[in-house]
């Protein structure tokens, strides 16, 4: 009889750890799978809410096009030199080339800045130690 009731308590003991197993893999699961995936969709909402007239855009079949006209659901945008207008659906815009080109044209320039700074720290620890030899000499 001892031994039905420590096995009880075991038994109850395995399903609670099982339970909080499947917790904490649903957890990592969100934070790695879940929550990322639905920024990138916000992401891409906002960015095709915000096209406007004139942005480069590339549909999800590589099409690109000059932005002429944007209403709530549809864009209507002109291809190469011919000027064949194509209306789309917002939801087959992949990316704005414009917004882009914006963006890696910042990142350049912080990395730019950046680069700078360290340089003209090397630089101005490089000035110490010249200094300091030239007075050896």
């Amino acid at each position: 009889m001892f031994q039905n009731i420590l096995s009880g308590t075991a038994a109850a003991g395995s399903g609670m750890s099982s339970i909080i197993f499947l917790v904490i893999i649903f957890v990592v699961f969100y934070f790695f799978l879940i929550r990322p995936e639905n920024k990138r969709k916000k992401k891409l909402t906002e960015m095709r809410n915000s096209i406007s007239l004139g942005d480069e855009i590339v549909t999800i079949g590589g099409i690109m096009g000059k932005v002429v006209q944007v209403t709530e659901d549809t864009i209507t945008f002109e291809t190469g030199e011919d000027r064949v207008r194509l209306q789309v659906t917002k939801w087959a815009i992949s990316s704005n080339v414009r917004e882009e080109k914006e963006r890696a044209a910042q990142e350049a320039a912080a990395r730019a800045a950046k680069a700078n700074k360290k340089k003209a720290k090397t630089s101005g620890e490089e000035n110490s130690v010249d200094s300091s030899s030239d007075n050896k000499e």
